[in-house]
């Protein structure tokens, strides 16, 4: 990675995290690279694929810089596992530059964040130095990230100091997100409906754009309930003009995660700023037509957004009572 790349990369993922750099430091003095998070890295005998890849990437003078940084490192036993997912060998994994450095990127956040700071940001978007998210929840006690894949990784130790940064440990390779909102809901099955609503009503291209957007994503069984309240045939909805005012109105402009969900506040839709939906401190949804939906699943990250799933399709005013 080149010095200007790294730069941009740097000044990027600043600009969208600045609740980690409050709690941060920072500095240019010079560093012993003994000391750094390389050095500290190649002292450890279980983090040596790591450090090759990082060779291989070109990465060692970034993160022998003053930076500082956090570094979410993978075990040995992690990149191992990494390599049976994906199919492919050390070898194959360490020659494909590009994918070696948008992982390895992915790792590191800029600033140091050290447990004690993890609290303030658990469930909220943490944006990387490759510059997409993840996300860090408490699970049983025990700190979990969830990746762009929607894969998770425990974290298995904390705060091992360098010179400039720190190292936390992962038991699983953390990898960035690969899929649109409208490619993930083509791989769950729950949500074809929704999937074929969105291709009959034209908004596959705009869910597919840079985003990013939030979506209230109705499963198989809401769209089914939905037919019969409406009294409409499958083909009858998929032909409704109304159809892409009722998908406008499950979308919100923006990453909206469970834990940044405006609470008892009229939230906007891409439909427009009057068609707004409210959410209660126990996820329910009340819509504009005074009808209430559960938020079932929340947080399935994609590349351009998030996806919280609901067990009812939400109307807009148009089907209010009159």
């Amino acid at each position: 990675m080149t010095m200007q790349r790294r730069t941009l990369l740097l000044g990027a993922a600043l600009g969208a995290t600045t609740t980690l750099l409050a709690a941060c430091g920072g500095g240019d003095e010079d560093h012993n690279p003994l000391d750094t998070i390389v050095g500290v890295a190649q002292a450890n005998s279980d983090f040596s694929i790591l450090v090759e890849a990082v060779a291989e990437a070109g990465l060692v003078s970034t993160l022998n810089s003053a930076g500082p940084f956090t570094v979410f490192a993978p075990t040995n036993a992690a990149f191992a596992a990494l390599l049976a997912e994906l199919n492919v060998t050390k070898e194959e994994l360490l020659a494909d530059k590009t994918l070696l450095t948008a992982v390895l990127t992915y790792h590191v956040l800029p600033g140091k964040v050290e447990s004690s700071a993890v609290a303030g940001l658990l469930g909220k978007a943490i944006t990387t130095e490759q510059g997409s998210i993840f996300k860090i929840d408490s699970v049983a006690g025990a700190l979990t990230i969830t990746d762009g894949r929607n894969r998770t990784a425990g974290i298995t130790d904390t705060d091992i100091q360098a010179s400039n940064g720190v190292i936390h440990v992962i038991d699983k390779v953390i990898l960035p997100a690969n899929k649109t909102i409208v490619e993930t809901a083509q791989s769950i099955s729950d949500f074809s409906i929704l999937v074929n609503a969105a291709e009959a009503a034209g908004l596959v291209g705009t869910l597919n754009g840079a985003g990013p957007l939030t979506v209230f994503a109705p499963t198989n069984a809401a769209f089914a309930a939905a037919l019969t309240e409406l009294g409409l045939t499958a083909e009858e909805l998929l032909d409704s003009p109304l159809l892409g005012d009722i998908l406008k109105y499950h979308v919100v402009s923006g990453l909206v995660l469970k834990a940044d969900v405006p609470v008892n506040t009229d939230i906007p839709t891409v439909l427009g700023e009057t068609e707004t939906l409210r959410i209660s401190s126990t996820f329910v949804i009340t819509d504009e037509a005074g009808r209430t939906a559960n938020i079932t699943a929340t947080d399935v990250l994609a590349s351009n957004g998030v996806i919280h799933v609901i067990d009812r399709v939400i109307l807009p005013s148009a089907f209010a009572p009159t």
